[in-house]
């Protein structure tokens, strides 16, 4: 048996057994998108290497090795794009799911790892299959929405939103506040926006411009939300969107 320990530059370091299958069809990167740095039929060292080149290129490290992860390949989970599926009824899922800690599996999303603290959610928000009641699912983008869109959208933004809303709260903003009066704020500082720019006045754009995230960031917190998630769901959709510039603007095409 092969084993290969590949590199996504700027994201992660793994081994697989399948580069085709792995990094290309399941992962979605293309050739030169990836390198291997090695190819061994030692499983004990490339899972040793794994973890080292991990430490070294600062990616988040294993919890395990490669080689204790793979003991649990008769239990893995069946990936689609929408869902993942559990090949068990939902009575005996939660025993699955402890015989399934730490287990990793690629989707559309990225990688998913199974810990104890995610377990709750997955039972809470298990369905079970409508072709067959030997099996459950659950859908992959509540997962990434769950778990890891706040914490990349941290990653990308720096801890600000957080610096923003512990501001808010400190001062009262959602305890006494709504977020009809948050609109309110937005609009007037909108308008202030409008002023920097007819005047071409640059410092006063950022700042309006910085009001105006403070106040969607709060007006969000208010209405339960967060705005790293409006954002991401936002750009999922213009993400797919075509068009073209009119007048400056760029228009979306229609049916």
């Amino acid at each position: 048996m092969k084993y290969y320990l590949y590199h996504i530059p700027g994201k992660k370091i793994g081994v697989t057994t399948d580069v085709d299958k792995r990094v290309i069809a399941q992962q979605g990167y293309k050739k030169g998108e990836y390198e291997i740095i090695l190819t061994t039929d030692d499983i004990d060292h490339v899972s040793h290497k794994e973890i080292e080149m991990q430490k070294l290129y600062n990616y988040k490290v294993d919890t395990q090795l490669y080689k204790n992860l793979i003991n649990k390949s008769n239990m893995k989970v069946n990936v689609t794009e929408q869902t993942t599926t559990f090949p068990v009824p939902v009575t005996k899922l939660k025993g699955r799911l402890m015989d399934l800690i730490d287990l990793k599996w690629d989707t559309h999303y990225g990688e998913f790892e199974l810990t104890h603290d995610k377990i709750p959610w997955v039972l809470d928000n298990v369905v079970v299959s409508m072709y067959d009641s030997s099996r459950c699912f659950i859908y992959n983008k509540a997962f990434y929405e769950e778990f890891i869109a706040e914490e990349e959208t941290t990653s990308e933004y720096g801890d600000m939103f957080d610096k923003i809303r512990t501001w808010a709260s400190e001062r009262g903003i959602y305890g006494k506040g709504d977020a009809k009066t948050q609109y309110i704020k937005l609009q007037e500082e909108a308008g202030e926006l409008a002023k920097a720019l007819l005047n071409d006045d640059q410092e006063e754009v950022i700042d309006a411009i910085g009001d105006m995230v403070v106040v969607l960031t709060n007006l969000a917190e208010l209405r339960r939300v967060k705005i790293e998630h409006c954002i991401d769901s936002a750009y999922e959709v213009i993400s797919k969107r075509e068009g073209k510039m009119i007048n400056g603007t760029f228009v979306k095409n229609t049916l």
